[in-house]
């Protein structure tokens, strides 16, 4: 089990200093959808020199010209490029292709995805890398979980490795660790934190002791 830290509310060097502090207890670093608006994929390839032995994922949210985004952000070293589990076929298959091409990894984000099942089965077959329920900004001020629907996926996909986001904060991880994702993606739950450092230790330890 992977820890990805999500970064959308700041600006490149604010980014770079904020990943400082936790980089010992994170595997990825996530330039959020906000950031590659602000900055553009600037901000993907200064996190990847700032921190060559992290992976660094692209959240582009990509909804089509598929092959050409993942191929400019693996330009920028981006790691791991998502899409938009939402987006016609033709554009998952694009950005596969160019990922196996480049040496990349493609995360499908299922942010608004209505049938759920059978969609990851979908795209499970279409060879993406991991599958995301992605409980949003707007859903979680709803009181919204992505836990059920992580479940939904694990239970159908064969070959792509699951990942969670959404309102995670050590509170809830445990209930996390119980569906078992190969990836838990947090954002707030450190990044608000006035210890850094130590609330992203606290994650790290509970995910290793899973």
């Amino acid at each position: 089990m992977e820890l990805q830290l999500a970064l959308d509310l700041v600006n490149i060097p604010e980014g770079i200093a904020l990943v400082k502090e936790v980089e010992p207890f994170i595997d990825i670093v996530e330039i959020g959808t906000p950031i590659v608006i602000n900055e553009g994929l600037h901000a993907v390839k200064a996190m990847k020199e700032a921190f060559p032995n992290l992976k660094v994922l692209a959240d582009l949210k990509i909804m089509d010209a598929g092959g050409y985004e993942i191929m400019k952000a693996s330009e920028a070293g981006a790691d791991i490029i998502t899409v938009l589990g939402a987006s016609n076929d033709l554009t998952i298959k694009g950005c596969v292709d160019e990922a196996k091409k480049q040496g990349r990894k493609v995360l499908v984000d299922m942010i608004n995805v209505k049938d759920i099942a059978s969609r990851a089965k979908e795209l499970d077959d279409l060879g993406v890398d991991y599958i995301c329920v992605h409980t949003g900004y707007d859903g979680q001020a709803a009181g919204q979980s992505p836990f059920a629907d992580l479940a939904t996926i694990k239970s159908v996909v064969k070959h792509a490795k699951t990942a969670v986001a959404g309102g995670i904060k050590l509170a809830t991880l445990p209930e996390v660790i119980k569906a078992n994702p190969d990836l838990v993606i947090v954002g707030g739950g450190i990044t608000s934190q006035d210890d850094k450092a130590a609330t992203a230790s606290q994650f790290r330890d509970l995910i290793a002791q899973a």
